[in-house]
């Protein structure tokens, strides 16, 4: 088939590694613009872009898409079969949507309709489940709201965090991607409604879901924390400075725990969570100051049983 490929991070890079292997032909590579980025904010493109270029493929990177008449008349010149859409970070808007004889084709990384939205792989991990997968779709006007093509499971291990579950669904999004192309241009494959009444929500993180909450139990926490790392983790604040987890988990305690205290067992700094549970701190790091064990960090700043954070 011809077809467009949209898309921006490594997540999507599978999707158009797997299209021209599979001797499709990717007529245009569509990707956000280069951004700064590092300490020393220097322009940096993105993966998908630094792939399409090895590979030789035409590339646009255009800030606007919506009105864009450029990148309107070269889409319509090309008249792909399918568009491929798989984290690109924009909304498609409607002329495009209809372009494609096969539609615009999305590649989402939840078992849809749960976790729509801009961070599915995250929040799923966070809110503790044990199975997700990759859904692909055809894109509407809606967020995440288009009919369903294909979808396949995969399990989420009880310590896996989304950083490690990334790459693994960048993979079998791949293959589903391949399978739905197939399966629509010999016809054996059907779209279906997804049911909105068991729709979730997976939106855009912020630094504030970090937040270390002692409302809830070790195992939430942890969770949350699978889920955020890298950013924005789990974090409080400890005598007034950002107080920062980097390793955590959630423990069996002998202690009385009070919730959002520290306190010291053998020989591992502890954090008090709801419910009597507890969090041990295998790696913390005070504002300004380098990484450390929970013990280091006991010892080092004289912490004294029942301070508290936040």
């Amino acid at each position: 088939m011809k077809l467009v490929f949209c898309g921006t991070p490594e997540f999507a890079v599978p999707t158009l590694r797997a299209a021209l292997d599979a001797g499709h032909e990717v007529a245009l590579v569509l990707t956000q613009p280069d951004r700064p980025a590092g300490r020393k904010m220097e322009m940096q493109s993105p993966a998908v872009k630094t792939f399409a270029v090895e590979r030789g493929l035409a590339v646009m990177q255009p800030e606007k898409i919506k009105s864009n008449a450029e990148l309107r008349v070269r889409l319509e010149a090309i008249q792909p079969d399918a568009i491929l859409v798989v984290a690109y970070g924009r909304i498609i808007p409607q002329w495009m949507l209809e372009l494609p004889r096969l539609g615009c084709l999305n590649g989402h990384g939840s078992l849809l309709p749960k976790y729509r939205g801009a961070a599915p792989i995250q929040w799923a991990i966070a809110n503790g489940e044990r199975e997700t997968g990759v859904t692909t779709m055809r894109l509407d006007a809606g967020l995440d709201t288009g009919d369903i093509l294909l979808e396949r499971a995969v399990p989420v291990g009880p310590d896996a965090t989304s950083a490690e579950m990334y790459p693994v669904l960048a993979e079998v999004g791949a293959d589903l991607m391949m399978a739905t192309l197939a399966g629509l241009e010999n016809g054996t494959l059907e779209a279906r409604k997804q049911d909105d009444a068991l729709a979730t929500l997976a939106p855009i993180l912020t630094r504030e879901d970090g937040r270390f909450d002692a409302s809830r139990t070790a195992r939430e926490t942890y969770d949350r924390w699978r889920g955020f790392t890298p950013w924005p983790g789990c974090w409080s604040e400890f005598r007034g400075k950002r107080f920062l987890m980097h390793r955590i988990r959630a423990v069996e305690s002998d202690a009385a725990v009070e919730a959002g205290a520290l306190f010291f067992e053998g020989e591992r700094l502890m954090l008090g969570a709801a419910e009597n549970t507890a969090l041990w701190l295998e790696e913390v790091q005070m504002e300004g100051k380098g990484r450390m064990s929970g013990a280091a960090f006991w010892r080092d700043f004289q912490v004294k049983v029942g301070e508290r954070v936040g």
